[in-house]
C-alpha cells in the first residue's frame, strides 16, 4: 500500500470518531500530504470508501504522473471550485462532512454554508496535522536531505564571509548557494543579524555590514524534496567579548539539557523546563521570551509545540528543533538551534554544524 493511502486509511478512522461520514480537505499543504499532488488550487473529498481530488484543467498531466489512480473531479473555465465541490458532495450522497476549521476563512465557510446548504459542516481541528506529526522512514530522509543542504550552503556562505558584506547580501548568497546544491529554495527567509540587531529574534536583514560588530546571528533552512530544515547559528567575527562568551556558553548548555530530555514519553513542557531552568539561573529568564522549538517537515512551522504549556509527550517519528536564545536589548542576543529527530529509544540530533564557541570564530 502506498503510503499516502495508508494516511488517508488513517484520516478515515479519525473522521469517523468526528461523527462526519466524509472530510473536505481544503489545507494545500495537507492536499499534499494525503496524495502527493504538489500543486495549488485543490481540494480532496475524503469519503469512507472513496476519495476524490478537485482540481483543474491546468494540472491534469501532473496529477497523473504524480498520483495516478486518484479519481478527479476536473472544473472547467468559469467553473469556481466551490461549485465542483457542491457537484461532488450531492453526487456522493453526503449530508454531514469535516472541514478544516483551522485553515478555512470565514468568508469561505459561509460560502461553504451557502453552496451546501442541506448538508451539516462538522468544524475539526487538527485531523491531519497531528498525522503528519509522526514522520515515517522517506520523511525523515528528505529532512535529513534538507539539513544536509543548508549545512552545505552555510559552510560555503562562511568561508567566503567579508567585513564589507551586508546581511541582505549573506542572506541571498544562502538562497543561492542552496539552489546550486540542488535545492528548492530557503526554507524560509534567512534572518542574519549584526550585532544588537541578533537581538529580535525575527530580524529582517538589512544594510548593516559585518565589520559592524563582533559577532552576527544567522537563522536558515533549506527546502528539498518538499520537506525542510532549520539552523541557528553565531559567528564571531571580531573579538571575543567576556559578555559574549559568557551569554553563549549559556544559551549551549541550555540547549544541550533540553536534547538530553528528549525521549518518547517526554512530556514537551518538561523538555523547555530543562533549557530554560539553565537560562533562569543566570538571571536571564526574561530574556528568553518564545518556545523552546517547534516541529517541521512540510512547514517550517508545525505540530508539535515544544513550549512551557505543552502537556503532550514526545513520540518517536517526530521532528522538532531545539533553539533556545538570550535577548538583550541594545547589545544583541544568542540563539543556538538544531534539527532533533524523536528515536525509539531516545533522539538523534540531525544537524551537525559545530557549535562550540571557539568553531564558531571566523578568520
Amino acid at each position: 500500500m502506498q503510503r499516502t493511502e495508508q494516511r488517508r486509511d488513517k484520516l478515515r478512522k479519525l473522521i469517523h470518531k468526528s461523527g462526519a461520514q466524509a472530510m473536505l480537505v481544503t489545507n494545500e499543504t495537507n492536499v499534499t500530504y494525503l496524495t502527493g499532488f504538489t500543486g495549488d488550487s485543490s481540494f480532496l473529498l475524503l469519503t469512507k470508501s472513496n476519495e476524490v481530488l478537485l482540481t483543474d484543467a491546468r494540472y491534469t498531466t501532473q496529477l497523473e504522473e504524480e498520483c495516478p489512480g486518484l479519481t478527479l473531479e476536473v472544473r472547467g473555465p468559469g467553473t469556481k471550485t466551490l461549485a465542483l465541490a457542491e457537484k461532488v458532495v450531492k453526487k456522493a450522497k453526503l449530508n454531514k462532512i469535516a472541514i478544516e476549521a483551522d485553515s478555512t476563512s470565514l468568508s469561505m465557510y459561509e460560502a461553504l454554508s451557502n453552496q451546501l446548504a442541506k448538508v451539516e459542516l462538522i468544524q475539526t481541528s487538527g485531523l491531519v496535522e497531528q498525522l503528519r506529526e509522526i514522520k515515517d522512514k522517506e520523511e525523515v530522509n528528505a529532512i535529513r536531505h534538507a539539513v544536509r543542504l543548508a549545512e552545505k550552503a552555510f559552510a560555503v556562505v562562511r568561508s567566503s564571509l567579508r567585513p564589507d558584506q551586508t546581511e541582505r547580501e549573506i542572506a541571498h548568497h544562502l538562497e543561492q548557494q542552496i539552489r546550486l546544491f540542488g535545492g528548492d529554495c530557503c526554507s524560509f527567509n534567512p534572518i542574519v543579524a549584526v550585532g544588537p540587531w541578533a537581538a529580535l529574534p525575527h530580524a529582517t536583514p538589512g544594510d548593516r555590514r559585518i565589520q559592524e560588530d563582533d559577532f552576527v546571528l544567522i537563522d536558515w533552512g533549506a527546502k528539498e524534496r518538499l520537506y525542510l530544515s532549520d539552523l541557528t547559528r553565531v559567528l564571531v567575527t571580531g573579538k571575543i567579548s567576556p559578555k559574549l562568551q559568557r551569554i553563549y556558553e549559556v544559551v549551549l548548555k541550555a540547549q544541550r539539557s533540553a536534547i538530553e530530555k528528549i525521549a518518547p514519553g517526554v512530556p514537551m513542557k518538561d523538555v523547555d523546563a530543562a533549557a530554560r531552568k539553565v537560562i533562569a539561573g543566570a538571571g536571564h529568564d526574561k530574556h528568553f521570551g518564545h518556545g523552546l522549538g517547534h516541529g517541521i517537515g512540510l512547514e517550517i512551522h508545525e505540530q508539535p509545540r515544544m513550549a512551557s504549556t505543552e502537556k503532550r509527550t514526545l513520540k518517536a517519528g517526530m521532528v522538532v528543533t531545539v533553539e533556545p536564545g538570550i535577548y538583550l536589548p541594545g547589545w544583541g542576543g544568542v540563539r543556538i538551534e538544531d534539527d532533533i529527530l524523536v528515536t525509539r529509544s531516545g533522539h538523534e540530533v540531525l544537524s551537525c554544524v559545530p557549535k562550540e564557541l571557539a568553531n564558531c570564530v571566523v578568520d
